[in-house]
């Protein structure tokens, strides 16, 4: 892990407005936080969900996540803690374990499973979703996974340590670059006191993710578990996030496709005939089709 300086940000990005998670569960009854909720998919253009997951209590994660549909985005698994078996109808397989990331693109139609490859432990991550620009959600299948190892990762003088899954920060290029809504996804370990600066274009929409720690931008203190939504003032350069105590911090940054959004369950088209074709595709055995 090299050091890196930092750059400047001269007009840091304000909180508009906090989020407190809706707990839930999902798959096999796994229990988890929406923190990205649907109603919160325009504002946050092109991510449609991010979900938090954390226990050391078998019964909330053992059953997993059994087979199901996704079609029109892609899936970005962040594993903390734990191990979760992947498997797909276009077959792809992985073993996503601590600090590993999973990047899969539904595209035109993928099947797949997650499922738990421990009886006892701790099992915490996140899964966000990415959008599709129109164009591409009918694209083939794709997926990936990285080890936390290759993962680009680095230090700056402040003592962050920074892990740069998508997008790039102080000019080092993450495991994954999206041109078409250029995301930026950080993992930031900040000591207490320690403060990190990111450039954002002022036409992204940014947020940040609290799941250790407390951390203040411009004054306003985001708590554990809690989600800031940066404002989108044309005049900002970037956004500058200050340490209360040691926090771990996830930094999620993208342009908006400015796109019609249409979700049913795990499918995320353009309009309602889409996703009757969808549901159409899945219910006669053609969505998971590669060719």
């Amino acid at each position: 892990m090299s050091t890196i300086h930092t750059p400047h940000v001269e007009h840091s990005r304000h909180v508009e407005q906090l989020i407190t998670g809706q707990a839930t569960s999902d798959g096999a009854g796994v229990k988890l936080t929406r923190v990205l909720t649907q109603n919160l998919q325009h504002r946050l253009d092109p991510f449609l969900m991010l979900d938090a997951f954390g226990s050391d209590k078998a019964d909330d994660y053992i059953a997993g996540f059994p087979d199901h549909p996704h079609r029109g985005f892609e899936t970005v698994t962040y594993m903390i803690a734990g191990r979760m078996m992947h498997r797909d109808s276009a077959g792809h397989e992985g073993l996503l374990e601590n600090g590993g990331v999973q990047w899969m693109t539904a595209g035109k139609g993928v099947i797949h499973s997650e499922i738990p490859q421990q009886e006892e432990g701790v099992m915490e991550g996140f899964q966000l979703w990415l959008n599709l620009p129109q164009q591409e959600k009918m694209r083939l299948p794709w997926y990936r996974d990285f080890k936390n190892a290759e993962l680009p990762q680095f230090e700056t003088e402040a003592g962050v340590a920074v892990t740069v899954i998508a997008g790039e920060s102080h000019g080092i290029e993450g495991a994954v670059t999206r041109p078409a809504t250029q995301p930026n996804y950080l993992d930031l370990h900040l000591p207490a006191g320690a403060h990190f600066a990111q450039k954002l274009p002022a036409s992204h929409n940014a947020f940040i993710y609290v799941y250790r720690g407390e951390v203040s931008i411009m004054g306003r203190a985001v708590p554990v578990q809690r989600m800031a939504i940066l404002n989108n003032d044309p005049l900002t350069d970037g956004v500058v996030i200050e340490a209360n105590a040691a926090a771990k911090v996830l930094l999620i940054s993208g342009l908006p496709l400015k796109e019609p959004i249409v979700q049913y369950g795990p499918f995320v088209m353009n309009s309602k005939n889409e996703i009757y074709q969808a549901l159409s595709d899945f219910r006669d055995g053609r969505l998971a089709e590669i060719a």
